[in-house]
């Protein structure tokens, strides 16, 4: 199902369980403009959520049972909140089952819900749909027992089930925006002590992501590389900047000074992560000032730095982020997410959407001859009830 909207999930709910539901409850998928790598570093990351969203129409019920529809799969589900374990038929009901179970495990008691779940979030991309639909379950069940759960609250409690429950050590960025998005915002996130700014987004602009369908295969043992190797660097680097805990505490003047203790590999990583919180910060004082255009500036040095110093890009992902940097009305593009495949994201006059995805789709299949996926999307609020009557 590539869209999806309240009515019609309201009609999948009647069809399937034969009564209206009770509430409707969307979750959007989300985009990192800037700050890559910079999460578990204890930066700062600028993401905004999407309007391509998941959602749940529900109904609340007496007993203990919870029965779920994935209507994209056309696969149901069923398990009792007084024994919940992991599902192997089912991998898609862990985001659900793990996030009830973190909310009886924080101390709420809920009763059972039937569900019915859809998502416009394509799955796989890395935009976030599994944070989607914990944020989603859990704001629900919130909403069914009027339970006391602030969006931070709601945010880490779905982390730990992606972490805990799920089994991906992922970071709190995705969670984090989806729970707290603001249309026609990004969020500016302090990853160390979770404080966030608001940041609009030109109203003249598109975020334009671009799925080049190559499956992210070396980034997990990559990404665990990365994060010993920045690790190495704050040990390294700890007799020269007395009291730093991670990079985020290191400015580039200090790595210029003290950068020949490290290794050249890990320099260029520690280089990396420095810079790119740098960059995320005068991002912002860009955004402020409306200067789209040092915004775009920065997103290409962000993926220079990506490819050259953190050494997370491929050829093919270069290759689509050149064919949008020379997209005239393409304020900048670059790699998001982990890394090595993926998505990459661009920001867009809003004149220029229609040229910009002829020629980058053309432009890629020629250069790689592959097809890339294009999304054009905008900044939208984070998770919220829709009233089915409004359906």
């Amino acid at each position: 199902m590539t869209m999806i909207d309240a009515a019609q999930i309201h009609s999948l709910f009647q069809t399937h369980y034969g009564q209206a539901p009770s509430l409707i409850v969307r979750a959007p998928g989300r985009v990192n403009l800037i700050g890559e790598h910079t999460d578990y570093n204890d930066g700062f990351v600028l993401p905004a959520a999407i309007d391509r969203a998941t959602f749940i129409a529900a109904a609340p019920r007496t007993d203990r049972r919870v029965r779920v529809l994935a209507a994209d799969l056309n696969e149901t589900d069923e398990f009792a909140i007084d024994h919940i374990e992991r599902s192997g038929m089912r991998p898609w009901s862990n985001y659900i089952r793990g996030m009830v179970r973190a909310l009886i495990g924080a101390g709420h008691l809920i009763n059972g819900a039937d569900m019915v779940v859809a998502s416009s979030v394509p799955r796989g991309a890395g935009l976030s749909s599994s944070a989607a639909l914990e944020v989603a379950t859990g704001y629900m069940f919130q909403l069914f027992h009027n339970l006391n759960i602030l969006g931070e609250e709601l945010a880490l409690m779905a982390q730990a089930t992606e972490n805990q429950f799920v089994g991906v050590n992922c970071g709190i960025m995705d969670q984090f925006i989806v729970t707290l998005g603001k249309a026609n915002h990004a969020l500016l996130i302090d990853c160390r002590d979770l404080s966030y700014q608001e940041v609009p987004v030109p109203a003249n602009a598109a975020i334009i992501i671009c799925d080049s369908h190559i499956e992210r295969t070396l980034a997990g043992s990559a990404y665990n590389q990365r994060r010993a190797e920045c690790e190495q660097a704050v040990e390294l680097l700890k007799p020269f900047i007395p009291g730093i805990k991670a990079l985020r505490d290191v400015s580039s003047a200090q790595l210029a000074s003290h950068g020949h203790v490290l290794a050249p590999v890990v320099l260029q990583r520690a280089r990396h992560v420095v810079s790119e919180n740098e960059r995320v910060i005068a991002s912002v004082a860009a955004l402020a000032a409306d200067n789209v255009a040092e915004f775009g500036r920065l997103m290409n040095a962000s993926h220079a730095s990506l490819r050259d110093d953190y050494a997370v890009s491929i050829p093919e992902m270069d290759a689509l982020v050149a064919a949008a940097q020379r997209v005239n009305g393409c304020y900048g593009s670059r790699l998001t997410g982990a890394g090595f495949g993926g998505c990459t994201v661009s920001l867009v006059d809003n004149n220029a959407v229609e040229r910009f995805r002829h020629e980058v789709a053309a432009a890629y299949l020629a250069s790689t001859g592959r097809s890339a996926t294009i999304y054009v999307t905008h900044a939208s609020d984070g998770v919220s009830r829709i009233r089915p009557d409004s359906a």
